[in-house]
């Protein structure tokens, strides 16, 4: 549960997650996101992955904003068709957001896509 007091920079939160794993679902469940998932979880680092932490049938988006505010890190698997999702740019945008808010640590890990692309905005990463 996360709980904020009235000042931003004294804010106090009690953390759900560690983790939070932000991915395009069909480029990477299967293959490096479950590797990570599992890899933190054997080191106890309680990680939000969205298909095993809600129940299926159940409407996603609140689970997943109240799980990024929750989590003290977020992991952003950027690969190929990430942009392409307009889930994970909002998810990106939440993340950012905390980021900004609350101090939430954010790692890129770049997955067969080159920082640069993101960075430029180029390729698939094209406005």
């Amino acid at each position: 549960m996360v709980t904020i007091t009235e000042e931003a920079s004294s804010s106090t939160i009690d953390y759900v997650y560690d983790v939070f794993l932000s991915f395009r679902g069909a480029d990477t469940r299967n293959s490096f996101t479950n590797h990570l998932y599992k890899a933190l979880e054997d080191a106890n680092i309680k990680t939000f992955l969205d298909d095993t932490e809600i129940e299926t049938g159940l409407n996603l988006k609140p689970k997943i904003e109240i799980a990024i505010r929750e989590s003290r890190v977020s992991v952003i698997v950027m690969s190929k068709n990430y942009a392409s999702s307009t889930w994970c740019l909002n998810e990106l945008v939440l993340i950012l957001e905390q980021h900004r808010k609350f101090n939430q640590i954010v790692i890129p890990i770049f997955y067969h896509v080159e920082p640069t692309v993101v960075r430029n905005l180029t390729g698939s990463f094209k406005v």
